[in-house]
């Protein structure tokens, strides 16, 4: 059976280019071809090619943002197709199946096909689909705070996106996320998640406790300076003393 591939390029020049260093391959069968990253947010959904051809630089659109479209869904094989510089090539390397820097020679592009082709061939859909999370996620810690979150639930990988967080609990060398009915642990300390999340947004209340603002509904006095903190879904947590100068300053309200 023929490996089912798409060719995203806003340029026809590069997509002709693709299309016909595939001309030969008796393993590729295109589906289609896309000129702008809606077209390919839409081809991929419909279409569920096993290799995408991927341009990173489109106006509007461009090649991470359809990653981003796409996910959490299953995704195809990704060769990334780029005049990124080298810094950005270094991230491709680490996450991508492979990348094409333009202009690519025909062995380099064959030795890409190849590359994608054996792990296809070898069903390593679970691996690519993380190495492409995973460099979301780092795209996200450039570009500032965390909006999103790599979790692993039942062999499967998917991202969590920061605002469906209610709160966070410390749990060892864990972090336990409690969103709506949903419940996952990560591997990481409480106190470096919390550094990468926006501090307008979630709030440290206790050593062991970081709440989504937006899922406050009440506050109730305890004793020595504690409160309550009670949550729209009716969750209650404990407000330290220790942070509560903290969470006045983003409330803009002294307790």
């Amino acid at each position: 059976m023929k490996i089912r591939a798409l060719i995203v390029d806003d340029e026809p020049l590069g997509r002709e280019r693709i299309r016909t260093l595939l001309k030969d391959d008796a393993e590729v069968e295109i589906v289609g071809e896309c000129s702008d990253g809606t077209q390919a947010i839409a081809a991929i959904k419909q279409n569920k090619p096993e290799l995408v051809y991927l341009d990173v630089q489109m106006p509007v659109v461009d090649g991470f943002a359809v990653l981003e479209a796409i996910a959490p869904e299953p995704m195809p094989a990704i060769i990334f197709v780029t005049a990124y510089d080298q810094y950005a090539v270094k991230a491709f390397e680490i996450h991508a199946v492979d990348y094409l820097l333009k202009s690519f020679d025909p062995e380099r592009f064959r030795s890409a096909s190849s590359r994608a082709k054996e792990q296809i061939r070898a069903r390593q859909a679970g691996v690519w689909n993380e190495k492409l999370l995973g460099l979301l996620e780092d795209l996200d810690q450039r570009r500032g705070h965390l909006t999103r979150l790599i979790v692993r639930s039942g062999g499967k990988v998917a991202f969590l996106r920061a605002d469906e967080i209610d709160w966070l609990e410390a749990a060892d060398n864990y972090v336990h996320i409690h969103a709506g009915s949903e419940s996952h642990f990560i591997r990481e300390t409480l106190q470096s998640l919390a550094d990468r999340l926006d501090p307008a947004k979630f709030l440290r209340i206790h050593r062991s406790t970081v709440v989504n603002v937006e899922r406050i509904k009440e506050l109730h006095p305890l004793f020595h300076g504690d409160f309550v903190v009670k949550l729209r879904d009716g969750t209650k947590l404990t407000l330290s003393r220790n942070y509560r100068e903290k969470v006045t300053t983003v409330l803009g309200q002294r307790l």
